[in-house]
This record gives structure tokens, C-alpha cells and sequence, in this order.
């Protein structure tokens, strides 16, 4: 039903365009994906967050959502967050190139994995060369300059644990890391997407400084950060939709390495 799916974060609840609303039932859960049309692609978008900001970070339903847009078709993933800067710059996006995710767990404490029972045929270890697709990384810069949206190329997302902050001690680790920016929401996306074989991106949008790393800023600034984040992040997505070609949507930096039978014997790769 889709070629591409879309995952929206804080404040960007539907996307700006006419959509049909599914909901898709998978052994994980159900999710709900808004179908529509864009150019040559169908697109089926999630707001990660749920309609109203329903699901804090530790009760978004990762593996529902992607499996959802993997039973629909989808053959790459599109995302965005409203995230903190640490080494970035409130207001300038962040076209995230590495990610630092050292946990690997989901919300719940489970390992982070499509891959839940023993045995399951298809299991296997994901070994990505890069964890964020660059071909989607070029065309979400492309977009970017076309919609006159600053835009940074490369950097390194951090996920960290919520719903609460990061503690000014957390935040120096991450920042003698190299890491850009934090939130709490994108590893797991782009640790399923890589199992599912789907190409992912990710675009962060810094609304504030993390914690100690500049004075908090006053809450009409976050405000207005918060929904310029809102506005901007929809439409840079959009138009990296209009800018795919189906060369995009290969999955061509990394594998999965089956294990059916036992090591030794002949492997796999999505």
C-alpha cells in the first residue's frame, strides 16, 4: 500500500496534507498510519508521539510502529525530533549522520529487537556500516536548501532514557562523545528499521540546549522554538518524499547476518 513511511515527533501530530487513517494490527500492537499520496510515492505517516501527545517517550510503541509500516510496504523510513543541542545550535536542523545508543533497550527495558523468540527463522544480528541511510541523508539536504531551511549535515544523535531530562554530568559524557544532539525517542527507530531492512533518516530540529550546556532558555523561547520545530520539521520531510528516486530506497549499508542452522552455514541477508 506505501513506499515510504514518515515518523513525526513532538507538536506534529497529522501531517499537512489530505490522508486516509489506518489502523494496522501486528503481534506487537496496533498503529495508526495516515495513507496518502505524494508525487510517485504513497506515503503512511505516524505521529510517534500519538494525536495530543498521548505517549510520553517510555510508552511509544516502537516495534508496532515499525513493523506497521512494514506490513504496509514501506521500503524506507523518513523521521524527524524536536531535540536538545549540545554541540548544535537552537534553531539550525541537524541532518544526524551516526547515532550513540549504547543500551539498545525500548522503553520497557526489552532488548531493542524485531527479533523476539528463539528460533524465529529470520533472526539475526543487524551490522550496519553507517546506522542512518546516506542516500535519504543527500535528498533530506537537498529538500533542506530548497525549502531555504538551515540545515546542518552530519552529526551524531544521542537516545537517552525519559521521561526525565539528562543531568548536567550526563550531558558532559555525551558532549566528550562528539554527540550533537539528545532526545528520547529515535535509536529504536533506527535500530528496527535497519532489522526490517528499511533505509532510515532522521532530521532533529535542537529547541533548547541540553542541560548545562548554555543557560535554560525562557519558556516563551522554547515556545517558539517548540513550534517553529513544528512547522519546519513536516515540510522538510515532504519535500525529501518529492525529491526520492528509487534508488534511494535500497537498502545498501548493511545486512542482516542469519543464523538459521548455526553459524557456519550459509547466511542471508535482507
Amino acid at each position: 500500500m506505501i513506499d515510504i513511511g514518515v515518523i513525526t515527533g513532538s507538536g506534529a501530530y497529522e501531517m499537512p496534507v489530505e490522508s486516509e487513517p489506518h489502523i494496522v494490527k501486528s503481534r506487537f500492537g496496533e498503529a495508526e498510519i495516515a495513507v496518502f499520496q505524494l508525487g510517485r510515492w504513497m506515503v503512511g505517516a505516524i505521529p510517534r508521539h500519538g494525536k495530543g501527545h498521548r505517549h510520553l517517550p517510555h510508552t511509544i510503541p516502537h516495534r508496532a510502529n515499525l513493523a506497521a509500516l512494514e506490513q504496509l510496504g514501506a521500503r524506507a523510513v523518513l523521521a524527524a525530533t524536536s531535540v536538545g543541542a549540545v554541540h548544535g545550535v537552537p534553531g539550525r536542523a541537524i541532518i544526524f549522520d551516526d547515532l550513540h545508543f549504547p543500551d539498545n533497550r525500548l522503553p520497557n527495558g526489552d532488548p531493542c529487537t524485531i527479533f523476539t523468540e528463539a528460533g524465529e527463522p529470520d533472526r539475526g544480528h543487524l551490522i550496519a556500516s553507517e546506522p542512518f541511510s546516506p542516500k535519504l541523508r543527500k535528498k533530506m539536504k537537498l529538500a533542506a536548501d530548497r525549502l531555504g531551511v538551515e540545515a546542518e549535515i552530519g552529526g551524531v544523535y544521542a537516545h537517552t532514557n525519559g521521561p526525565r531530562f539528562e543531568t548536567r554530568p550526563e550531558i558532559r559524557a555525551l558532549e566528550s562523545l562528539g554527540v550533537s544532539a539528545v532526545s528520547q525517542t529515535c535509536g529504536p527507530e533506527a535500530v528496527l528499521a535497519g532489522e526490517l531492512g528499511m533505509p532510515y533518516a532522521l532530521a532533529g530540529f535542537p529547541v533548547n540546549y541540553a542541560t548545562g550546556i548554555s543557560d535554560p532558555e525562557p519558556k516563551e523561547e522554547l515556545d517558539r522554538l517548540l513550534a517553529l520545530s513544528s512547522e519546519t520539521l513536516p515540510k522538510l520531510l515532504l519535500k525529501t518524499v518529492e525529491t526520492l528516486e528509487e534508488d534511494d530506497l535500497a537498502f545498501d549499508h548493511g545486512y542482516v547476518y542469519r543464523v538459521e542452522g548455526g553459524v557456519g552455514k550459509e547466511s542471508g541477508a535482507s
